[in-house]
């Protein structure tokens, strides 16, 4: 089809990219057309987003959406939004587009259907920039093309974009400040686009009919849910709303209050916690952005909440929904990694329609953490039996590196390398060994003991402890990697190479996963009443698979049980040094 346009258009010489994949993302662009520009001989790139939709329209309440006839989704994306997104990501992170960023445009081809029954996303505003073709304007799709595209060979274009040196990725937190106060720092793509927008189009419907929503954001790690999460938080509260965000997490919210609020007060108090809202009034907030939900405790209360409020406390998933007209929820379900967490889609759904609640549910599917290598999130959830198929041997992604170290030394070792090249990088392991506060010289006890090797955990409290930062700052500060650093302080963070300890509580015997609860030392899994061992089982393997999803770069993991080394270096490239890529 496009083949036939391109030779209908004399530009039969033009490359033609097909599945281009975007950088650091598992997205890929239907089409991009490589040539030369007719007029102003510069290289000249056409990205085409295909659609077979033969009838849409508009959304209701928000116009970067739409219906479509026949489809089981409720919204899609509007195909100039998104081409338009595409277009962005590819220019921001293309070396060879810098400083010509008007060298590539896109465009939405509806190919099945005529211009009438497709009418309003052809005029609507958002397709001025990236213009919507059909069946019935061919003719205007080839013109466009000639005044995109010269009648030339496209290889040399088509080189250029491809062998083009790739900026490195914005990691969350260091464009936090700018996000949330000044400006939009990230792309959104796709499902994030079409969540911003739900919960967008929610907000301005609560403001005019007085309704109320819930909208529930699933995905995987390194899916964005923190960056649609940043972004609703900064462009709604540039808009003037009441908007807070909040998560379970002291480490989390505590940088995102240094980092995202340095030098204001104001922006600080933009970031909660889950329990900050047992007296909040009944949608006291316009937004309330809830991000790494699956941490929704039973309730809020703890051992220093006044027996007087503990004895009237709720849910505290009826405490989040009453505390806004648009509560946001942000969840991945295999992150559940504490006894009492609660926060599922399943759950969240069931609350917010007991309460009457219209519930929107959008899933983030594209990975943008380990280089948006979704084979390697789908290898660690076979390895840890989070989905089915079992362990399968890692063939290798060029968007990633997984390697496995023969001890922890090697492990350490391998990471200082990367540090050296000015990466960022850590180490992690399971909670598998003691956690001994500072000694009175405040030095770390080294309790994490591998035969000869023994290193500290991070810090336990808010306090630096010499050179190393305090808890909340382990995963960010320059001083965090000579810790250890554990689930609770590693969950909701990212950095480029990680390194994974797995200890003695998960090992790998014949042909499964035995969990030895007696060998894991977190103080919330010792009752057996409070946490069965079937709990601890599917807990134990959530720790693990948090762990080994932080890394943007790659992986070095190492097992302490020998049978468990031996699976992981079968599994990771067999032939290479210890196993590794």
């Amino acid at each position: 089809m496009i083949a036939r346009d391109l030779v209908d258009a004399g530009l039969e010489e033009v490359e033609v990219l097909l599945e281009y994949r975007l950088p650091y993302t598992s997205r890929r662009a239907d089409v991009v057309l490589a040539g030369w520009h007719p007029t102003l001989r510069t290289e000249s790139y056409v990205v085409v987003e295909l659609k077979q939709w033969s009838r849409a329209r508009i959304h209701d309440e928000a116009e970067g959406l739409v219906h479509v006839e026949g489809s089981p989704r409720r919204e899609h994306l509007h195909p100039s939004v998104q081409v338009a997104g595409y277009v962005d990501f590819i220019r921001d992170f293309t070396a060879a587009l810098h400083d010509e960023p008007n060298r590539i445009t896109g465009v939405a081809y509806l190919h099945n259907a005529h211009r009438t029954e497709v009418a309003d996303l052809v005029d609507a505003p958002v397709a001025a920039a990236s213009p919507v073709f059909t069946s019935s304007s061919r003719g205007q799709w080839i013109e466009f093309l000639q005044s995109r595209l010269a009648p030339s060979s496209g290889a040399v274009a088509a080189d250029r974009l491809l062998k083009s040196a790739v900026r490195p990725s914005k990691q969350l937190l260091a464009v936090a400040a700018d996000e949330v106060r000044r400006r939009e720092q990230f792309t959104l793509l796709d499902d994030q686009k079409v969540a911003f927008e739900l919960v967008r189009s929610a907000v301005a419907r609560a403001a005019r009919q007085n309704t109320k929503t819930a909208v529930v954001v699933s995905g995987g790690p390194g899916t964005g849910k923190s960056v649609v999460a940043l972004s609703l938080l900064g462009e709604l509260a540039r808009e003037g709303r009441s908007v807070l965000h909040a998560t379970g997490s002291q480490s989390f919210t505590k940088t995102l209050r240094r980092v995202a609020g340095k030098g204001s007060t104001a922006t600080q108090r933009l970031f909660m916690y889950f329990n900050s809202f047992m007296a909040a009034e009944q949608n006291e907030l316009d937004v309330l952005v809830l991000d790494e939900a699956h941490r929704i405790r039973d309730k809020s209360v703890n051992r220093f909440t006044p027996k007087a409020m503990r004895d009237r406390a709720r849910p505290q998933i009826e405490e989040l929904l009453d505390a806004a007209r648009v509560p946001v929820f942000l969840l991945d379900e295999h992150q559940v990694v504490r006894p009492g967490e609660s926060g599922t889609v399943e759950s969240i759904t069931t609350a917010a329609e007991k309460q009457g609640i219209r519930v929107e549910h959008v899933t983030l599917e594209d990975q943008f953490r380990a280089g948006g290598s979704e084979l390697y999130i789908d290898w660690v959830l076979r390895l840890l039996g989070l989905v089915d198929g079992g362990p399968v041997a890692w063939q290798g992604d060029d968007r990633f590196e997984l390697r496995t170290a023969a001890s922890p030394r090697e492990l350490e070792v391998g990471l200082e390398r990367h540090l050296e090249r000015g990466l960022g990088a850590r180490m992690t392991a399971g909670y598998a060994w003691r956690w001994s506060d500072p000694l009175p010289d405040s030095t770390l006890v080294p309790d994490v003991v591998v035969g000869d090797w023994a290193r500290p955990w991070n810090v336990k409290d808010e306090r630096r402890v010499g050179d190393a930062p305090p808890s909340f700052l382990w995963a960010t500060e320059e001083g965090g990697f000579g810790q250890v650093g554990c689930i609770y302080t590693a969950q909701g963070f990212e950095y480029d190479w990680n390194g994974v300890i797995l200890g003695p509580d998960l090992v790998w015997r014949t042909d499964r996963w035995v969990a030895l609860r007696d060998e894991n030392k977190d103080p919330a899994f010792r009752s057996r009443k409070q946490v069965s061992d079937e709990d601890f089982d599917a807990l134990v393997r959530n720790v693990y698979k948090v762990l080994l999803t932080r890394g943007m770069a790659g992986t070095i993991v190492h097992s302490v049980d020998p049978e468990t080394q031996r699976l992981l270096e079968r599994l990771v490239q067999p032939g290479g040094i210890h196993g590794g890529v």
